[in-house]
């Protein structure tokens, strides 16, 4: 049986805002997707940001099977104690040589764990929908992107960027937006594999990440009034109901990858296939 281990990336306080408005923590999220993908693995939450959390020392993370790293509203660039929190638990996380995966802040935390660098971004936020990432040369035949097109969607929300990656770090794929979308680290005897954007999200959690943001949105000139921000949301929300109706593709400008859940879901389940189960 598969042990994975879900490291939560947000305070009490987050987690209960996002199950009072998503139903699910962002670790809870990630736990419901891994039940999907693999039903008889079993399952560990963690929040080594909280302040009682107790601390695992790299045996202990060592007994499971894989890492994973939510996303958090946290920004990785604060010294606060419980960023601080979460880079040593990251640090642990390498050290054990356990394989992980993060997602937005998820890759962010590893990056800054292994010494990259992360920053808020300089220019406007990411929302909704990530557009047009594409390969690098690196990520053409790297097994994280099997199966992907040279250019796809992906479902995303984040303010913050990695603006360096760590020295033993390969980029494997950028847009127009975010030059750092995927990549692999390779630090202090572990690998982590990570994406900007989330593919553990349905469109329906996007849309209501969107409307909880739309004050943010709307500074970043994403959008005029909320009123657009709720017609994208609505957009979303439909596709999230019907991902086989041909004009909700259209209106949003995305394929099938994006509407189907495998589609959308593909990075994690290279991961569990050729670096969990396999070992490559």
């Amino acid at each position: 049986m598969l042990k994975f281990l879900v490291a939560e990336s947000e305070t009490p306080e987050q987690r209960d805002a996002r199950r009072e408005h998503a139903g699910k923590s962002s670790g809870e999220t990630y736990a419901a997707t891994l039940e999907q993908l693999r039903p008889d693995a079993q399952i560990t939450i963690v929040a080594p940001a909280d302040d009682d959390a107790r601390v695992l020392t790299t045996g202990e993370i060592g007994d499971f099977d894989a890492v994973f790293v939510t996303g958090s509203p946290l920004h990785v660039y604060d010294d606060s104690p419980e960023v601080q929190r979460q880079l040593a638990f990251m640090r642990a996380v390498f050290a054990s040589g356990t394989p992980s995966f993060g997602s937005c802040a998820g890759l962010q935390l590893a990056v800054a764990a292994a010494g990259g660098t992360v920053r808020k971004m300089p220019r406007t936020m990411e929302a909704g929908i990530a557009r047009r990432i594409t390969r690098t040369q690196a990520g053409r035949d790297h097994p994280l992107l099997a199966g992907r097109t040279d250019s796809w969607d992906a479902p995303a929300i984040h303010g913050d960027e990695v603006e360096r990656l760590p020295d033993d770090a390969t980029l494997l794929a950028s847009n127009a937006v975010t030059a750092i979308q995927a990549a692999e680290i390779r630090h202090d005897g572990g690998i982590f594999w990570g994406v900007q954007y989330h593919p553990e999200l349905a469109p329906r959690e996007i849309a209501i990440a969107l409307r909880r943001q739309a004050g943010s949105l709307i500074e970043a000139g994403l959008a005029e009034r909320e009123a657009d921000v709720e017609q994208r949301a609505a957009q979303l929300d439909a596709l999230h109901d019907d991902p086989d109706r041909r004009s909700l593709l259209w209106l949003l400008g995305v394929g099938e990858d994006f509407a189907q859940e495998a589609g959308r879901r593909l990075e994690l389940t290279n991961f569990l296939t050729h670096l969990v189960e396999r070992g490559d």
